[in-house]
């Protein structure tokens, strides 16, 4: 999915912006849709992890989108906080607005959130930042294989994907793998090349995904929230070098 549609729109926040913007209906409404878009996956991911029933997070889940579609987020505020965080206490109080309308006439209390995180995560917040950081990845997976589908001599996301599916494999491996797929020899040097450059463009892609979850953020934010979603280490060694002190 491509942005570049809104024009102007550089972060995710503008996009929140002009989604309860006045005035232009037909905008807003496409701007929504890209919200949806853009963070149905985490949304899902993170009710499935509290309520452990697929029926009744497709219905919570449901109900958090047509909110996104309709426009509900309009108090939303970069001085108030992270948008993420603003959508996992949103998401949380309708999984609890849930909880409550299903046990009213039960002698069954509220959920503890602090309970009821996923078998593999220590707290609902973890369980959150998973859900947020695998809907990043997917994002910049799926722009990597556009980028491939545009550009088909330049296979980024083949190459990055084969070296993480198989990561035992020899440059030599990774050269045949290449060839065949490409239709011309490929030397195992090309090969290493041809990951390197993928490797530097899926950080690109990644820092940029960062970047446009804030507002007008700092290179120091930046990593800040990379290292918040477990992926500073990932991309450290593609950051932008910091420059040095004058004598």
């Amino acid at each position: 999915m491509n942005d570049d549609r809104l024009d102007g729109i550089t972060t995710r926040w503008s996009l929140v912006r002009r989604a309860h913007m006045k005035g232009d209906a037909a905008s807003a409404a496409e701007a929504r849709s890209i919200l949806v878009m853009r963070y149905a996956s985490a949304i899902r991911r993170y009710i499935g992890g509290i309520l452990k029933d697929c029926d009744e997070t497709d219905e919570v889940a449901q109900d958090v989108i047509v909110r996104l579609l309709k426009g509900d987020f309009a108090g939303a505020d970069p001085d108030r906080g992270r948008f993420r965080d603003l959508l996992k206490t949103a998401v949380r109080n309708m999984v609890r607005n849930h909880w409550t309308k299903k046990n009213q006439r039960r002698a069954v209390s509220d959920p503890d959130f602090d309970q009821i995180a996923d078998a593999d995560e220590a707290t609902p917040e973890s369980a959150w930042m998973s859900a947020w950081k695998a809907n990043l990845l997917d994002h910049v997976w799926a722009e990597l294989q556009d980028m491939e589908r545009n550009n088909p001599k330049n296979p980024a996301y083949t190459v990055l994907k084969w070296r993480t599916d198989y990561p035992e494999e020899s440059s030599d491996q990774l050269a045949v793998r290449l060839s065949e797929k490409l239709g011309s020899p490929v030397r195992p040097d090309a090969a290493r090349q041809m990951l390197r450059r993928a490797r530097v463009r899926f950080a690109e892609l990644l820092i940029e995904e960062i970047s446009m979850g804030l507002d007008g953020a700092s290179q120091q934010e930046i990593e800040d929230e990379l290292a918040a979603v477990g992926l500073l280490e990932l991309v450290r060694d593609y950051l932008p070098k910091e420059s040095e002190p004058e004598a």
